[in-house]
């Protein structure tokens, strides 16, 4: 019985079926809310975030790479928007501006404004590189070592978003970042035939894009699993020396890797600079990297839909339980402090106690449960992983 239920979750059919059901029920929950509703904020982070661990889950899921410096494709993407849709460069072209397929109010302003959906190919093709350069340097490293280098990577780039104002170039003394003064305004999405965003009268449209994403980053997520490809990520997360022996260049194999995570967390990147209106260095804390990896820890390495119950599931805790249902509980009991400073203490509690009582998380990839759960692996159950 097992074994079916575990066939059905793998099977393609199964998961266009589950898609439907899901986006189908989506698209519509907006309709029962505010369009300015508290429920809208955190539905339209909690989707960013799916986006966001899914592309990190293609690197530690699949490849098993541990990567602890995510953050940084989340700051590219978001300076992305912050170069190319603001008036940040607000000097360039005489003071006139370059405007590239932009309406309205953006298409007056100086500095450089390029629509959002160009700057979307532009933050993926930005991640990706920077992906594959904070992967070489790892292509001979395994384990912790792994974790420590791309951790580096992380807290400098950190660093240059913080200090990134005493970074000039070009004739005109252009700064690299703004530092800890955000970037901002930045432009509202603006998309062929749709009447520009406006987060100050709705959030529909916000979510609706978002749920855009999530749909696009799901089917290449299956895609890229069921590919050569993502065969070839599976093979080296489980035996990199046999996986080598086989034919699979690691060298590009793990490259592909970083640079398709790196990708997608440009994309969520990218979105949240524009859904937050600034891009500021202190969105870019070591933390955040813990937090998207959490979510795949809870979902369950390598399974996609696990994934998406994870990224909800703690960005729901961490933008309304912890704030908004259970903040006054210490102050109920005698205590002088909010439950909102001990976020990343609950966190942990969390992954602790996921990791005791379900270590193959809540909705695990077949083949983790198999390895994870005591008493299987052996004669037959072993001859038909062997097959599958």
């Amino acid at each position: 019985m097992r074994d079916r239920i575990g066939a059905l979750r793998e099977s393609r059919r199964a998961n266009l079926i589950v898609a439907v059901v899901v986006f189908g029920i989506a698209i519509f929950i907006p309709y029962f809310f505010d369009p300015l509703a508290s429920f809208m904020n955190n539905a339209i982070l909690a989707l960013a975030y799916v986006v966001m661990a899914l592309g990190l889950n293609i690197v530690v899921g699949f490849a098993g790479l541990l990567d602890l410096g995510y953050v940084a494709f989340y700051a590219f993407g978001s300076y992305a928007v912050g170069w190319w849709a603001s008036d940040f460069f607000s000097s360039v072209n005489h003071e006139k501006g370059i405007h590239i397929l932009v309406n309205g109010f953006p298409a007056t302003l100086p500095g450089i404004h390029i629509n959002f959906l160009i700057i979307i190919f532009m933050a993926i093709a930005l991640c990706a590189i920077v992906g594959m350069l904070i992967g070489l340097p790892t292509l001979r490293l395994r384990g912790d070592y792994i974790a420590i280098v791309t951790l580096a990577f992380g807290e400098i780039i950190r660093v240059f978003a913080f200090f990134g104002d005493d970074i000039t170039f070009g004739s005109e003394n252009y700064k690299l970042t703004n530092g800890r003064q955000a970037i901002s305004p930045v432009d509202q999405i603006d998309l062929p035939g749709i009447k520009t965003f406006d987060s100050a009268f709705s959030l529909r449209p916000y979510y609706w894009f978002a749920l855009a994403l999530v749909a696009f980053v799901l089917f290449v997520n299956f895609r890229l699993r069921d590919s050569r490809l993502g065969r070839a990520w599976i093979a080296i997360r489980e035996d990199e020396v046999a996986a080598a022996s086989m034919g699979v260049p690691l060298v590009k194999t793990k490259l592909l890797a970083y640079a398709t995570g790196g990708a997608l967390g440009g994309v969520s990147g990218a979105f949240l600079g524009s859904y937050f209106n600034s891009v500021n260095a202190n969105q870019f804390q070591f933390g955040f990297s813990i937090f998207i990896l959490a979510m795949i820890i809870l979902g369950g390495l390598g399974s996609i839909w696990g994934v998406v119950i994870g990224a909800v599931t703690l960005s729901y805790i961490n933008t309304y339980f912890i704030p908004d249902v259970f903040n006054s509980v210490p102050s109920k009991i005698g205590l002088d402090f909010d439950l909102t400073q001990l976020s990343f203490g609950i966190f942990g509690f969390l992954i602790v106690l996921i990791m005791v009582l379900r270590p193959q998380g809540l909705l695990p990839e077949r083949r983790r449960k198999l390895e994870l759960v005591e008493g299987i692996g052996a004669g037959d159950e072993q001859l038909h992983e062997v097959r599958a």
